[in-house]
């Protein structure tokens, strides 16, 4: 019964995005209809979705599916084993969340005819996403995986009569293209060992390095690893703040899924130096991430920067555990796994809700500029408050859920430096500080995230009008935010959803091992021995201790008399926007410290009436070197326009020359055939 129940939920999502893709289309000529139709659809697939998932998880029942489809090698099948299943439940729970904000937010389009278009092709990104993540052969995930791509590349191509917006839409979908060639090469290098296209062929085959680095470089392109990184801070901006949540809460955990299921449950005990390659790359995105997303002055690119820096953390428990698979420790393996698997989730909460939190101030302000806001926090309470708990999420603070998830990854990097020896003893702790250094870095950027945006005055009109967005959009984002409660709070009951996965990818389970006495993390296992962390109670002391300054600030407002008057300005006349602290002046001592990495450059111009020692405006610009896009790809950009360029020559137009190219063609054909 649990498992026809499971099919039933599961298929009727699948039908309730097909659904509502197909009624977009529909609906096109009437667009509000096509926003409820859509809207409503895929909300409904969403739940569905999760329900499939949440029986799945808790019945511990692995179901599989297969629709013949009449074409050799192809058959439309699909698997919930644990692994699919978490993802699926990734996707469904951002699926329903941004679904009922999109009910809002897609309000100032009922006018539009293309509405039912952006419909179609989000609930098609759903649909997509769906197959990726529970596809059970190579031939359906690579169809599946090319659907997500064009649908992605087309939702953020959305707004294509802006040339910014245009670039960023052909840079994803190349870069894409570039990755799924790599996943093509990777998937006939497997069903040539196997001799066979289903998963379950390749299930522990002997390691490969070729096949992993193939698969590490294809699915990093969708991850968004350094220094494949280059179409995420272009695309997420300029797409539709519903679609930008998407992207960086679940699109590129396709990525991550492809790694976790090539890596861990295809191939076998892997070489130690594939682990370290895995870690590496992961500080150096999180680290690089980090520090690139505090030069930033868009929100949303600055959130697109911490995406990278987010998937390197992920990547650091991931690398972990494949070198402690390579050693032998079992049990700390599974704990690395567990905390880049916990931190996949959490990270696509949290930053779901901080895009959609930024899709709130940009539908209020019209702008992306933090330099033009101001004052948000009483025009938009709401929509401030949601956004603080994902910033306080996002930087690892107690006792939300990212904090569970980092505080995992610490304690994995730590037992490896107990638990080996030689060189590689030395690279846990050294991941580990520079973990702890993004960590801190990211809580400063979202101090100036947060504070330039909600708090001082108004910088623009458009900051001193703005009004809190409506109910959909605001219980879109608080579904996310009990989420980031919920997880933090309650990790030791979430936990035990990890020994399904852990006891397929790794065959064993561990959550016991991680759950202390009265609510609280712990890690013993086996030689390995960790601190003891309690987000439950941190969480209750934090309210014991606001409760005394509480209890006299009411006593003290009933007994006196408030009075309200400006801010001390320091003997000037008056406080204004031009008085406060920039995101520039605020970023400045870092981009300082780290000249070396930012080559920055700046530009003062100043306007004189009479003396030069009297200026009547002063304006000052600063810019940093996007290293990677500037000595790494315009380079190779430039070289193939070169290329493309000398080739021209042979397009002469000439009839005569394209039949003797023919001609050439053939004979040459015929002179090898000959020889073979």
């Amino acid at each position: 019964m649990t498992g026809s129940g499971i099919g039933y939920a599961f298929f009727g999502g699948l039908l309730a995005y097909a659904v509502g893709a197909v009624a977009g289309l529909a609906a096109s000529h009437k667009p509000k209809w096509a926003r409820v139709l859509c809207c409503g659809f895929a909300t409904l697939g969403g739940l569905l979705q999760t329900g499939a998932c949440a029986l799945s998880l808790l019945s511990g029942a692995g179901t599989h599916w297969e629709i013949p489809a009449g074409v050799p090698f192809l058959v439309y099948g699909f698997r919930l084993d644990a692994l699919s299943t978490y993802f699926n439940l990734i996707l469904s729970l951002l699926a329903t969340a941004v679904s009922v904000y999109s009910f809002g937010y897609l309000r100032s389009l009922d006018r539009n005819r293309t509405l039912g278009v952006l419909g179609f092709f989000y609930n098609l990104l759903l649909l997509s996403l769906t197959a990726v993540f529970t596809a059970s052969n190579a031939f359906f995930f690579l169809i599946a995986w090319e659907v997500m791509a064009l649908s992605a590349y087309c939702l953020v191509s959305f707004e294509h009569r802006h040339p910014a917006t245009r670039d960023a839409g052909v840079l994803f979908f190349v870069m894409s293209h570039a990755g799924t060639g790599c996943l093509l090469v990777g998937f006939l290098l497997l069903s040539a060992r196997s001799g066979s296209l289903d998963f379950s062929s390749f299930a522990r085959g002997p390691w490969q390095a070729s096949i992993f680095l193939l698969f590490l470089v294809g699915f990093g392109v969708k991850a968004g690893i350094i220094p494949l990184h280059i179409w995420l801070p272009a695309a997420h901006p300029v797409a539709p703040s519903n679609v930008s949540a998407l992207m960086s809460g679940i699109v590129i955990k396709a990525g991550i899924y492809g790694m976790a299921r090539v890596f861990f449950d295809f191939l076998g005990v892997p070489p130690v130096w594939a682990g370290m390659l895995v870690l590496i790359v992961g500080v150096v995105s999180a680290l690089l991430g980090v520090l690139y997303a505090l030069m930033e002055h868009d929100l949303k690119r600055l959130l697109a920067y911490h995406s990278i820096e987010n998937i390197g953390i992920i990547l650091i428990g991931f690398g972990a555990s494949l070198m402690f698979i390579s050693l032998g420790h079992t049990q700390l393996a599974a704990i690395a796994l567990i905390a880049g698997l916990y931190h996949t989730m959490n990270h696509a909460i949290f930053k779901c809700l901080l895009f959609l939190g930024a899709g709130s101030v940009l539908h209020a302000t019209h702008t992306r500029n933090m330099e033009e806001m101001g004052v948000l926090i009483r025009r938009m309470p709401q929509t401030a408050l949601c956004f603080l708990v994902g910033a306080i999420a996002i930087s690892g603070l107690p006792p939300l859920n990212g904090f569970v998830s980092e505080w995992l990854t610490y304690q994995a990097l730590l037992a490896g430096f107990g638990t080996t020896d030689r060189l590689m003893r030395i690279l846990f702790p050294i991941a580990g500080a520079l973990l702890a250094l993004t960590s801190a870095l990211a809580a400063t950027c979202f101090v100036k995230a947060f504070g330039i945006t909600f708090l001082a005055l108004p910088r623009s009109e458009e900051a001193e009008h703005a009004h809190e967005s409506d109910s959909f959009m605001v219980g879109g984002m608080a579904l996310l935010t009990a989420a980031c409660f919920a997880l933090g709070l309650g990790a030791t009951y979430f936990l035990p959803v990890f020994d399904g996965v852990t006891a397929q990818l790794l065959g064993t389970r561990i959550s016991s091992d991680l759950i202390a006495a009265g609510n609280g993390l712990v890690l013993t296992s086996g030689s390995a021995r960790g601190g003891t962390v309690s987000p439950a109670w941190i969480a209750a002391l934090f309210v014991i201790l606001s409760a005394f300054p509480a209890l006299l600030w009411l006593i003290w407002t009933r007994k006196g008399k408030r009075a309200v008057g400006p801010t001390w300005d320091c003997g000037l006349p008056g406080l204004t926007a031009e008085n406060e602290y920039t995101a520039v002046a605020f970023s400045k001592p870092l981009r300082m410290i780290f000249a070396a990495l930012y080559q920055p450059r700046r530009e003062i111009q100043a306007e004189y009436e009479v003396s030069p020692y009297y200026p009547r405006s002063i304006r000052f610009g600063s810019e940093i070197e996007l290293m990677f896009e500037k000595r790494l790809y315009a380079p190779i950009r430039d070289s193939i326009l070169g290329i493309a360029g000398r080739m021209r020559g042979i397009q002469a137009g000439s009839i005569h020359a394209y039949l003797a190219y023919i001609f050439i063609t053939l004979i040459l054909l015929l002179l090898f055939g000959v020889r073979s």
